[in-house]
């Protein structure tokens, strides 16, 4: 296959997998997906999705957020990790929406990345499933199969993400991302990988990983 050709491959295949594509984080709007997203760095989506309920029950806005102290919030959000400075750039940027933008999330890259604890994905994130403006939020999931699919040099995600969108069309790739993300945690994760069940992998993956992967079942 020409790389052109894999690229058509992987498109095709997600959509048989993920015609409705779900949500990893639970949300209700702008506000409560920035706050979730800015909890997930270095935890996990079901550790997130477990904490928000007890977040959003208190303050699911800006205005109520501030009423609480960063105190109050660390205790709650503690079990997601990294809590005291999440909690600083969630009580901050609260003020800053309602000082800034009349309590509003801002649909910009540069303004959501100027905020206390956003930063380049979590405002890809943001732009890409609050507004459905085109992003592509590269995670572990994205950057370890853009690697193992021959897609991209896995040296950092930041070249992972200019390489994604390169080779993807730009109208797919708020859908891509997250049908990549599903695919990477149910048929290539990183731990107990099975080559036979990662068809995409199987198919058009890069020589030497499958050689790797090969090497070591023996």
């Amino acid at each position: 296959m020409t790389k052109k050709e894999k690229v058509v491959f992987v498109i095709n295949e997600l959509k048989k997998l993920y015609p409705k594509i779900p949500i990893p984080l639970e949300h209700t709007d702008p506000y409560t997906l920035l706050i979730a997203v800015l909890m997930s760095a270095q935890s996990t989506d079901v550790r997130v999705n477990k904490i928000t309920p007890l977040l959003f029950k208190r303050a699911n806005n800006p205005y109520d957020m501030i009423k609480l102290s960063e105190n109050e919030i660390r205790e709650i959000i503690k079990p997601v990790g990294l809590s005291p400075t999440k909690s600083k750039g969630i009580y901050e940027l609260s003020h800053i929406l309602i000082n800034k933008y009349n309590g509003e999330v801002p649909k910009s890259f540069e303004a959501l990345e100027k905020l206390p604890a956003v930063g380049h994905k979590t405002a890809s994130v943001v732009m890409s499933q609050a507004f459905g403006i085109p992003a592509f939020p590269v995670d572990t999931h994205i950057h370890r199969l853009m690697y193992r699919w021959g897609f991209s040099k896995g040296k950092n995600v930041v070249q992972t993400e200019k390489d994604a969108k390169r080779i993807f069309p730009k109208a797919l790739w708020n859908d891509l991302h997250l049908q990549i993300i599903w695919y990477g945690r149910e048929y290539s994760p990183a731990r107990g990988w099975n080559l036979e069940k990662d068809n995409i992998t199987k198919t058009i993956g890069r020589k030497s990983v499958i050689q790797k992967y090969l090497k070591a079942k023996g």
